[in-house]
């Protein structure tokens, strides 16, 4: 699979991302498997690692400021 934004080589990593959930809320994933350009770095997250964090995100409440996952749960 190719690079969307420089047409480099994605390969599969393991790291902690952060995501801003609401306007002052934000949830940090460790441990998440994304495709990362070996070129530019930046990252893709395959379909069904999206709708496992989609569904860990739907449970965390509107009033959390921060909230650190794990995705091996």
């Amino acid at each position: 699979m190719k690079c969307y934004n420089c047409g480099g080589k994605l390969e599969k990593v393991i790291t902690d991302l952060p995501f801003k959930l609401h306007q002052d809320s934000i949830a940090i994933i460790k441990k998440l498997p994304v495709l990362q350009c070996i070129n530019c770095r930046e990252y893709l997250l395959e379909d069904n690692v999206m709708e496992t964090v989609d569904k860990r995100f739907s449970k965390i409440g509107k009033n959390v400021e921060l909230e650190i996952l794990s995705y091996a749960f």
